[in-house]
């Protein structure tokens, strides 16, 4: 037990902690599981002060300013990137790659936005490029994809990806409180950010959609090529009208491959509460997939959080020091397949849509009316009235996205509409294309 592999931690936030203390709480089966001894030789922080005022169980002098230094720095063999953001990690992990060193990195804006590149460089380095702790935090998925099903075709993968907006439904369904009510209480606690954003608007599941996407099918699918839409709009009534149903409503991303092409979606769905992503509740993060031959899997667990995340950065750390130990590396990804992307417009699914409505004779003729001209068919549909005005509850057949937008379009400009008040799409229990 003689070898020693040098760490260099680019990064010493709430994530970049966890895996210091992780590393060594389990140092010594670590070391068994490997060969190799683990020392964390230096860390690039921003704050001398702060980072050295932690108490993490390094000495005061690991913690440098300079990450061009580290990545550069003859006693670092590993790589790991725990800062997020493009900039400088993009530059510094290709820097680390080109220097042969390998590198393990949390960053899904990155991975997202520039991973084919970085999975090219690591290629033509000949090391290593992990990064399990992108998507979901300690949930298993990327290997599962990348290695496990590499026998298999897989068709669909459809994940809660993000604990902030599942926590925020799941107290909008249990409670029947609105949403900004809920945000402001998740913010409080900590579970959404003081600009919540990147989580409410969806921005967040797509880059890990994106991931997930390019590995399932082979096919290169960046964050920008992902449909995104938040749940800013869902309000408690949405939630009351789909548990009537027999649905839950969440923010799922969702990538498929329909007729030769692929395609990759975020946004707020009816799903069947017979679906088991319907039970999972709170902050907690699942992917399911669907493979011809393994069919229906589930990866379920904490999506977020420094001791979760940490997990899978330590995880990804042992796996590139056995292969550098092994002069060797781990399986890499393809984009060889290069699916042709599918457009929104040309998904096919189902609809929920609902209008407040003058409450008088022929509003519902004329709804159906409109719906009819555009092609797309009501399957169920109620009406609840109160004085001079009524909500319209409507549940379409399966229909092309492009019809239906075209239809809301037109319900918007109708004089007996007053507004457009919700529009989601509703999965059936055999996901839609």
């Amino acid at each position: 037990m003689d070898r020693v592999l040098r760490i260099g931690l680019l990064g010493c936030g709430t994530v970049g902690g966890g895996v210091v203390t992780l590393l060594d709480r389990e140092a010594d089966d670590i070391a068994a599981r490997t060969g190799a001894r683990f020392e964390v030789t230096r860390i690039g922080v921003r704050d001398l002060h702060k980072a050295r005022g932690r108490g993490l169980p390094v000495a005061d002098e690991v913690f440098d300013t300079d990450l061009d230094a580290i990545v550069e720095a003859s006693d670092v063999d590993v790589v790991v990137e725990v800062m997020g953001g493009l900039d400088p990690a993009d530059r510094l992990i290709r820097r680390a790659l080109e220097l042969g060193k390998p590198v393990v990195t949390a960053n899904k804006e990155l991975v997202a936005h520039a991973g084919p590149e970085l999975y090219e460089a690591a290629r033509g380095a000949g090391v290593d490029l992990a990064y399990e702790a992108a998507v979901a935090g300690a949930i298993p998925i990327i290997k599962p994809l990348k290695e496990s099903l590499a026998g298999d075709r897989v068709t669909r993968v459809v994940g809660i990806l993000n604990g902030t907006t599942n926590y925020i439904l799941t107290r909008m369904a249990e409670e029947g409180a609105e949403y900004a009510d809920v945000l402001a209480d998740a913010q409080a606690l900590g579970y959404a950010e003081a600009d919540p954003t990147a989580d409410v608007g969806g921005h967040d599941a797509a880059a890990k959609c994106a991931i997930l996407a390019s590995l399932a099918f082979d096919t290169v699918v960046h964050g920008t090529d992902v449909f995104r839409e938040g749940i800013e709009r869902v309000t408690a009534t949405d939630l009351r009208v789909a548990d009537r149903l027999g649905y839950v409503v969440k923010l799922v991303g969702i990538a498929s491959e329909v007729d030769d092409k692929v395609g990759a979606r975020v946004h707020p769905v009816f799903l069947p509460k017979e679906h088991p992503l319907a039970s999972v509740r709170d902050a907690f993060n699942a992917v399911y997939v669907e493979a011809e031959a393994a069919g229906q899997l589930m990866f379920y667990g904490r999506g977020a959080g420094a001791m979760p995340t940490a997990s899978a950065v330590v995880g990804d750390v042992i796996d590139v020091a056995r292969n550098l130990l092994q002069t060797a590396r781990g399986a890499a990804e393809s984009g060889h397949r290069a699916k042709q992307l599918r457009p929104i417009e040309d998904l096919q699914t189902q609809y929920y849509v609902l209008l407040d409505v003058d409450d008088q004779a022929g509003v519902l003729a004329d709804v159906a009316r409109t719906f009819g001209d555009h092609g797309v068919s009501i399957a169920q549909v109620w009406q609840e009235g109160s004085g001079d005005s009524a909500q319209l509850v409507l549940i379409t057949h399966r229909a092309r996205e492009g019809d239906l937008q075209q239809t809301v379009g037109a319900l918007a400009a109708m004089a007996n509409v007053r507004s457009v008040a919700s529009v989601l799409r509703v999965e059936s229990e055999v996901f839609s294309s």
